[in-house]
């Protein structure tokens, strides 16, 4: 069996690469001959063309467009080139990407007979964009892919809320999808909204849960340290004081590996890990301080002690995946929502109970297989 994978399998993020790699993995253990569709258009990371840029009414969809097109190419020439390299050395090595890179949806048509199965997710390949809103080739909505099973592996809408003028499309695009699944109950509220019968999704986990614990990258390289491991996304706020206030009662360096669309002085000591020596830090951490979800996730995964960070003002709608992660594996009280010293006392002092989160995450990952396990069953029924 062949399968084909849509997802952010080529931005230079972290959890990106790992929610990419843990699925792919998890496929070929099973068997499935897994392989990314090397689909990369424009508009994701470099903004896409303008759209035409004489109308005033679209000012805020040709600024962002404009404002990522400088970004893209601010990276280009001043960002890290060696950390770069590091992750296309990720991509080639551990995610096996291979093939032109394919802009556009008309450049998959010729591809898409040789797949068994399609599978878009995880990530947040629902997030409707500015500059492109919902696009259809993350609904498997591609031109000459009729005769593969698609199905959707907890996509995120990287939100609580869709706009209305949205919800007309999704509705559209979901008819494509033999089977539905979302990485957020909050994406069921949306699916809803578009029309979708609730019993017709479900809520799956992040693929970083469904791998286990990495050993691939991590063997012989995870020894504790007295290290904390500051992970920002997004923005500093918050999670500095946050940062500072832990650092205050734990004696250890405080290490914060870059973003590379960071704007933000570094909190600690800074550097620029590829995504090995990235997870490796992770992973040897005494304490774990992130508001990123995948780096949340992955210290549950790890069983590192960790802080979960909440984005304030209005990143806030993006808490809603490291919410859900965290109820479901009962680590809701490890999210600080404020820099209070008392909040980050309790939570640097208080022992996490890895054996019940670990007891949660395998029904989890067993509800996440046996979902998985369905869509490969219906594809070898209907080819056998």
């Amino acid at each position: 069996m062949k399968a084909g994978l849509l997802t952010y399998h080529f931005s230079d993020n972290y959890g990106a690469l790992y929610q990419a790699y843990a699925l792919r993995k998890w496929l070929i253990d099973r068997g499935v001959d897994a392989e990314f569709v090397n689909y990369h258009p424009r508009y994701v990371e470099e903004g896409g063309p303008f759209d035409r840029p004489w109308k005033v009414s679209l000012w805020r969809k040709n600024a962002t467009i404009f404002y990522m097109k400088q970004s893209s190419l601010w990276r280009r020439l001043f960002g890290d080139r060696l950390q770069h390299n590091s992750f296309e050395g990720f991509r080639a090595q551990y995610l096996r990407v291979s093939g032109a890179r394919l802009k556009t949806a008309e450049a998959l048509r010729p591809v898409m007979a040789r797949y068994d199965m399609l599978v878009c997710g995880s990530d947040q390949i629902w997030n409707p964009s500015i500059q492109r809103g919902l696009d259809p080739v993350y609904f498997l909505a591609i031109s000459g892919a009729e005769r593969a099973r698609k199905v959707a592996y907890a996509p995120s809408f990287g939100r609580s809320v869709v706009d209305p003028e949205q919800l007309t499309v999704l509705g559209r695009l979901l008819s494509s999808l033999d089977a539905i699944s979302v990485r957020e109950t909050s994406g069921l509220d949306i699916l809803e909204a578009a029309g979708l019968a609730r019993e017709r999704a479900r809520v799956m986990p992040d693929p970083t849960i469904l791998s286990g614990r990495f050993e691939e990258m991590l063997e012989g390289n995870a020894h504790p340290d007295n290290s904390i491991f500051c992970y920002a996304l997004r923005t500093d706020a918050l999670i500095r004081e946050v940062a500072g206030l832990a650092v205050g009662l734990v004696n250890g360096p405080l290490l914060a590996p870059r973003s590379n669309r960071q704007r933000w002085r570094d909190i600690g000591t800074g550097n620029n890990p590829g995504p090995v020596d990235w997870l490796r830090m992770l992973a040897r951490a005494q304490l774990v301080v992130s508001n990123s979800f995948h780096g949340i996730a992955l210290s549950v995964v790890l069983n590192r002690p960790f802080i979960a960070v909440a984005l304030p003002g209005k990143r806030a709608g993006l808490n809603a995946r490291a919410r859900d992660l965290l109820a479901q594996v009962g680590l809701s009280d490890r999210m600080a929502e404020t820099a209070d010293a008392a909040t980050v006392h309790r939570l640097v002092e208080t022992p996490i109970d890895w054996h019940a989160a670990n007891a949660r995450l395998a029904v989890i990952r067993a509800e996440a297989e046996a979902f998985l396990d369905a869509q490969i069953a219906a594809v070898q029924e209907h080819t056998s």
